[in-house]
């Protein structure tokens, strides 16, 4: 009897995963410059996760009698002018990308979401002051806020993710705020406020979870363009600093000296940070279709 009963669970468990992949086949399907863009992004976070194991060389160690080594059988994807291998920095470089872009976008989007969400269901005063500060801080390119941010806090790691992350926030607050206007007023939220929840509680319990499918959207799109500012402060040395492997410090050490003479050095990280924005842009917009109600059959 147990027996039958385990192996009516791994029917069940086989049935699910079986369900689970036909889904991702027929969306793969639908939306095939999204699945580009979900291989990319999938490749990107492993290179990530796994540098340490997929690098083949120390992306900090420098050998002299290596200094602009060609691409070869030696250094795959060449070596700078320190004799560092590009392909080691490169798939390190994706680490630092990844953590100043998903941190960035966590900690400017939870200050985003807590002000869209009161300004959005308290209103009065304070929605009045939130989004004259938003106007104020939109008045600015996101490229800009970062660079005065980045300027005036230094360059570091933590500082350039602060510096990415206060530019971010007005978009998030202006998307949580539109859907929370439109959500205070439904018939749940108003059955919660007569059986007596607070406020506070009405708009964590019952608003915020259902705004949450626009937020993944939004994050997946503006991860991209965390990426390429980070990329953008490092270029110029506001962003994070040596020894980390940033793609654009890449660029910035040898665009100028060393594009003639080895352009591998410029190449690669460029295509680097570009199939890098080019995926999350392609998922963003495939995920946004997706979790439309009025793309559904």
């Amino acid at each position: 009897m147990v027996d039958i009963d385990h192996q009516a669970e791994l029917v069940k468990a086989g049935a699910h995963i079986t369900g689970r992949w036909s889904k991702v086949r027929h969306y793969a399907r639908r939306y095939p410059l999204g699945a580009i863009g979900a291989v990319i992004m999938i490749i990107f976070v492993f290179s990530a996760v796994f540098a340490d194991v997929l690098a083949p060389n120390d992306p900090l160690q420098t050998l002299a009698s290596a200094s602009l080594h060609a691409p070869g059988a030696d250094f795959m994807l060449g070596a700078d002018m320190m004799g560092r291998d590009m392909l080691s920095r490169i798939i390190h470089g994706a680490r630092i990308s990844l953590t100043v872009g998903v941190a960035s976008i966590l900690l400017g989007g939870s200050i985003g979401v807590f002000i869209g969400l009161m300004s959005g269901y308290l209103l009065g005063w304070f929605d009045l002051l939130m989004q004259r500060l938003i106007d104020i801080m939109q008045a600015l390119p996101l490229l800009v806020l970062a660079l005065v941010m980045a300027a005036s806090l230094g360059p570091s790691l933590e500082n350039t993710i602060i510096a990415i992350s206060i530019p971010l926030v007005p978009n998030v607050a202006r998307v949580v705020r539109s859907s929370t206007l439109s959500l205070r007023e439904m018939p749940f939220v108003e059955a919660a406020r007569a059986a007596g929840m607070s406020e506070l509680r009405v708009a964590l319990r019952h608003v915020l979870p259902n705004i949450l499918a626009p937020l993944i959207v939004l994050f997946t799109a503006q991860l991209g363009a965390a990426i390429l500012v980070e990329a953008s402060l490092s270029f110029l040395g506001l962003g994070v600093p040596e020894p980390h492997p940033s793609w654009g410090r890449m660029l910035s050490e040898s665009a100028a000296e060393y594009m003639r003479v080895a352009p591998w050095l410029v190449v690669f990280p460029g295509l680097a940070i570009s199939l890098a924005v080019f995926g999350t842009n392609l998922f963003g917009d495939a995920l946004r279709d997706i979790l439309d109600p009025r793309q559904r059959n």
